[in-house]
């Protein structure tokens, strides 16, 4: 069995003295991993490190087993993220969110939108609403997605202010008011979509919140896992700098 590909390198652990087990999230494979001979070595060690894009030749005699990996790079990202503690939080955030997909099954379309969140991921203005929106990604992805674009009472599409932690269905302004205590809040740099406007500090506190409530409960709990403490960490980085 072989096929090449490219990807970003999402972890990396020891095996045996000079071989390392790579984790990677792939274009077409998926979450893959594979073993790297002399992955320890002086001249691979920069090449593999987590964020980087690698392009990638997997082999193995059947398809079930763990394969071994030929790597080059393709994007060195690590440098640049590794320099900024947004990143590095947001980096391990990713890579534990991406750990819940089944091991070798395609997202093309979360694959797309790893790439947009690594490209500005140290980017302090902008690097939180994109992981919101790569949490709500993921969410969706493993079929637990929002429905944000209408009221759930009214079928409205406007002024969409709150979203039902039973359903994660949006709610208009009207129809929350009389259940305001029992409603997550819906920012608005959700509600409209992907527009341009820089979101203020108050609206990725309830992006977070909104998407982090629901990864809990569908996500880490179910499995018996807790949340990444890099998330933690990114938030109240986030809140510090945006406050």
């Amino acid at each position: 069995m072989e096929w090449s590909d490219e990807g970003t390198i999402i972890g990396v652990r020891r095996h045996g003295e000079n071989a390392v087990i790579l984790e990677v999230m792939t274009r077409d494979h998926g979450r893959h991993l594979g073993l790297v001979r002399g992955g320890r070595s002086s001249k691979q060690q920069p090449v593999l490190q987590p964020g980087n894009l690698v392009s990638l030749n997997w082999r193995a005699r059947l398809d079930e087993h763990l394969g071994e990996y030929k790597v080059e790079l393709l994007t060195s990202h690590a440098a640049r993220l590794m320099a900024q503690p947004v990143a590095l939080y947001g980096l391990a955030n990713v890579a534990g969110l991406l750990r819940l997909l089944p091991e070798r099954d395609p997202h093309p379309g979360l694959y797309e939108g790893l790439s947009v969140l690594l490209a500005h991921l140290d980017e302090i203005a902008i690097a939180p609403a994109l992981m919101v929106r790569f949490e709500l990604a993921m969410l969706s992805e493993l079929g637990y997605g929002l429905s944000l674009e209408r009221c759930a009472v009214t079928g409205l599409r406007e002024d969409l202010t709150h979203v039902s932690p039973k359903s994660g269905k949006a709610v208009s302004r009207k129809a929350a008011e009389p259940y305001l205590d029992r409603l997550l809040a819906l920012p608005p740099f959700l509600s409209e979509g992907q527009g341009a406007r820089r979101p203020a500090p108050a609206e990725i506190a309830a992006g977070f919140a909104l998407t982090g409530f629901f990864l809990r409960r569908d996500l880490y709990e179910p499995r018996g896992l807790q949340e990444p403490p890099e998330r933690a960490r990114l938030l109240e980085l986030a809140a510090r700098i945006h406050g």
